[in-house]
């Protein structure tokens, strides 16, 4: 059914949230015992109060998220969307994650509500760099001022931009498919039923049940994000 409701949409929209990220080996924040916040406390260390009140503690936290997603690649399911986009069976992608492995993957329309992690840049100045730098543990500017992860710190509002366009996006599409998200996180668990309000089929896929599926007219549980991507990739090759 999904390959159909992909083959007879004109404008699909994906949005993918962590459990598209766990299956290339990165941990999410919030299951039980794995989880990053089981560990850590999230307003000691990912927010802006750390940033400016302890920000050694703030920079080898971000240094071992970094190193973390430097360890992993992106699965086989990145790929497939990267392409679908390049064929337009895609129009973009809404990403709840910071990992970056969807511009990895080669996808080129992502919106990235709380930024990346492949991207860190100068808290004073403003100037970008690769994250290569905090591999290397540099964590200053030229300038002198904190280079901090390019991602959306406790303590600060979604970027504008792309939250603007996803809302535009999610308005404008015919299909939206749910990959990977529980879809328990306000305001980006919105997108979703502003695309089924706006007349758009509504597509879950996710290991377990979400609060939204009664809205869905395809909900997919208990299978792996890359396995469904590659057997309706087959489908559409094959048809």
């Amino acid at each position: 059914m999904l390959t159909k409701l992909l083959k007879n949409a004109k404008r699909t929209i994906v949005y993918t949230g962590a459990g598209m990220s766990t299956e290339s080996g990165l941990p999410d924040f919030r299951s039980a015992k794995k989880g990053l916040w089981e560990v850590e406390d999230p307003s000691q260390v990912a927010s802006t109060d750390a940033l400016n009140r302890d920000v050694e503690r703030f920079f080898q936290f971000y240094r071992k998220r970094v190193l973390g997603v430097k360890d992993c690649q992106p699965h086989e399911g990145y790929r497939i969307l990267a392409d679908w986009e390049k064929q337009g069976v895609i129009r973009g992608i809404i990403t709840q994650n910071v990992d970056g492995f969807h511009s990895v993957a080669g996808s080129q329309n992502i919106m990235e509500l709380h930024g990346t992690l492949q991207q860190i840049h100068c808290q004073s100045c403003g100037q970008t760099y690769s994250n290569d730098r905090y591999e290397e543990e540099v964590f200053y500017c030229e300038c002198g001022g904190k280079l901090r992860p390019s991602v959306v710190l406790f303590g600060e509002g979604l970027p504008e931009e792309p939250f603007m366009k996803a809302i535009h996006e999610s308005e404008q599409a015919d299909l939206f498919i749910v990959l990977g998200s529980s879809l328990t996180v306000s305001p980006a668990n919105q997108f979703p039923i502003l695309a089924k309000d706006s007349g758009a089929k509504l597509v879950i896929v996710n290991l377990e049940p979400t609060q939204f599926d009664h809205y869905a007219d395809l909900v997919i549980n208990d299978r792996k994000i890359g396995e469904v991507l590659a057997e309706v990739d087959r489908n559409i090759v094959n048809t």
